[in-house]
This record gives C-alpha cells, sequence and structure tokens, in this order.
C-alpha cells in the first residue's frame, strides 16, 4: 500500500463561521484571479457553450420524436423542423442557460472547461437581471466577443455595456 502524499499548505475551513464542515485543501478551492480573459479562451468557451445548447435542442427534438411515435406508431413519420420554432428555440434554450449559468456560479460549461467565471466589475457575482440581460447582449450580438481584441482591457461589448467581466478562475 501507498501512503497518501500530505499537503504541503496548510488545510483550511471552506467556512470559518461554519465549525462542522471538513477543512478543504487550499489547492482544491476555486481560485479566481484579477486577470480578464482573452479572446481565445473565451472564444472556444463560447464554441462549448454553443454546442451544449444543440445538444439540448437535439434531446427535445428527439424527445419530440419519440413521444410522436409512442401516440402515433402506425402513422409516424419525424416531425418537420421549422425554421421559425427552431430559432425560437435555440434562443430560448441559449438565454436561459446563460443566464442560468452566470446567476447561480458565474461559469457555464464552457467557462468551467476553460477556468472562466463570469463577475461584476468589483469581481462578486452577477444579479440576475444582468445575466438576463448579459445572455440576451451575447445571443443576439455575438460579434460583440471580437471587441476583446480590440479592447485593452479585454472586454467584449457586452462586458462594456453591463459593466461585467470575464477572469480566469480555477
Amino acid at each position: 500500500m501507498t501512503a497518501e502524499p500530505k499537503p504541503t499548505e496548510p488545510l483550511q475551513n471552506s467556512s470559518p463561521t461554519t465549525p462542522g464542515l471538513p477543512p478543504v485543501h487550499k489547492a482544491h478551492a476555486v481560485q479566481d484571479r484579477d486577470k480578464n480573459a482573452g479572446i481565445v479562451s473565451r472564444g472556444i468557451a463560447s464554441f462549448l457553450d454553443l454546442l451544449v445548447v444543440w445538444t439540448i435542442l437535439g434531446a427535445a427534438y428527439a424527445g419530440l420524436s419519440l413521444m410522436k411515435f409512442v401516440l402515433s406508431v402506425s402513422e409516424f413519420s419525424l416531425p418537420q423542423v421549422d425554421l421559425i420554432f427552431t430559432t425560437a428555440g435555440f434562443v430560448l434554450v441559449a438565454v436561459l442557460y446563460l443566464a442560468t449559468c452566470w446567476e447561480v456560479s458565474g461559469r457555464t460549461l464552457g467557462a468551467v472547461v476553460m477556468g472562466l467565471r463570469v463577475v461584476n466589475s468589483e469581481g462578486a457575482r452577477i444579479r440576475p437581471t444582468i445575466a438576463v440581460l448579459r445572455a440576451l447582449l451575447c445571443t443576439f450580438f455575438a460579434i460583440g466577443l471580437v471587441w476583446v481584441m480590440v479592447d485593452r482591457r479585454r472586454r467584449s461589448i457586452a462586458d462594456i455595456l453591463l459593466r461585467t467581466r470575464v477572469i480566469y478562475s480555477r
């Protein structure tokens, strides 16, 4: 049997006011940096989030097809894909996904993979209204992300308008 290596840094409680919580090693805690994320990491995170939204839409289509199959086995055909319905579904799913993730933890799946977090100008979690507005801006005006390459402080159009930041977080 091999002994587990001992941590080199002291253990810290995750909440000093709650003595019943188990100690958390500093390396396992979320550590935010004060550095704004650049275009490459944000672009990859956005692409991964787009894949998540497409997956949700695909699962919804498969579920709708399965329901249609169960209700009319003898007359089954795949549901027709309507451009307006699909676009509305995409916007709804994208806004709900982004706003919920940003409001709850500041991180979408793409942000977790890339080690990013959305925070307000003071570095705290954003409010629900800001999360919804940011999700709407990022969904309808996704090209605003390109402004990160031009801005000295690496801010997108949504970041500038809503006073948010995307920072590195591990």
